[in-house]
């Protein structure tokens, strides 16, 4: 468990801001390959903070579902946002946070997505069950939804689409909706991959009010039952997850212009693990919906015209 005092806490790093920066940079490049690569194409001063922010996530979904998961207790989660309540101020714990403190100096963060995503993974900790898609929501936005958020700050508008003839007597149009549409599409692929395994630790993040719909039980979940109701239950999750798809692409043409290949990776990559599900014939019991690398890889040359043209 993170020990912190109630009040922040000291620097506890020598680290320079250059050097906590590469470690954020090794994190991103390690666990989002493809993403990584997109953001190689902003400007320095963005990716890095993209980095930054990607390595605070990370760190903090791990409290909950990595390694040391099973001694995470509610305690841990207030002492990791009263370390984040010391990073606003300035004073980084360690090493990986000089960069996220750096980038606040840098870019308009606000703290709340932040807090959001660690009541995000308070959720985690007490609830194994979601009765209704509304309540699926609030747990969505706040673990992948507030990316969106945190991600748009640093990413930043692109000025020339907002003062198009049409748009002229406007305000400023900040794409915030189709952001955290992103980060729910995201969380919503996330579990229809993972379902066989969340089963095996006694979770369900299918909505009961949808299993109940098509005829399926918790204990078919549990026991893998593949037959016509589990494929037609998983086609009604594809479909909702690709309509928030949809929603955050009409977004992307929003950003700057040097962020919207990055973007556009992610949203193409993660959208193929749907395909990938629906050519596993469902079965996410026993195999693993993933893509292969070469297909991330090729992600790139569909998603950099769309950042050019879209």
């Amino acid at each position: 468990m993170l020990q912190l005092p109630d009040s922040p806490p000291c620097m506890k790093t020598s680290v320079s801001a250059e050097e906590s920066y590469n470690l954020c940079r090794n994190l991103t490049a390690k666990y989002a390959k493809t993403f990584y690569l997109g953001t190689l194409l902003m400007s320095p001063e963005k990716r890095r903070a993209i980095w930054a922010i990607y390595a605070w996530c990370r760190r903090t979904d791990e409290l909950v579902d990595g390694p040391a998961a099973a001694i995470t207790t509610p305690e841990t989660l207030d002492d990791w946002e009263k370390r984040l309540e010391s990073i606003f101020a300035g004073r980084p714990g360690d090493d990986l946070d000089v960069a996220l403190v750096d980038t606040l100096d840098c870019f308009p963060l606000s703290i709340e997505p932040f807090r959001d995503m660690v009541n995000g993974q308070r959720m985690d900790l007490f609830r194994s069950r979601y009765d209704t898609f509304d309540q699926l929501y609030i747990y969505c936005y706040r673990v992948a939804g507030t990316v969106g958020l945190m991600s748009t700050s640093v990413m930043g508008i692109d000025i020339s689409q907002n003062s198009a003839p049409w748009n002229r007597n406007r305000q400023l149009y900040v794409p915030t909706e189709e952001a955290i549409a992103l980060g729910i599409a995201n969380q919503l692929t996330n579990i229809l991959r993972d379902v066989g395994e969340d089963a095996r630790r006694g979770r369900i993040y299918l909505p009961l009010e949808d299993l109940a719909r098509f005829n399926y039980t918790e204990e078919d979940l549990f026991k893998g039952v593949i037959d016509d109701r589990w494929r037609a239950l998983m086609r009604y999750q594809i479909a909702r997850a690709r309509e928030f798809y949809t929603k955050a692409e009409r977004g992307i043409t929003f950003l700057a212009p040097d962020a919207r290949l990055p973007v556009w990776a992610a949203l193409i990559h993660y959208s193929r693990i749907l395909d990938r599900i629906e050519r596993n014939n469902y079965d996410v019991f026993s195999q693993r919906a993933y893509v292969p690398q070469w297909r991330k890889l090729g992600s790139l040359p569909l998603a950099l015209i769309r950042a050019q043209v879209l």
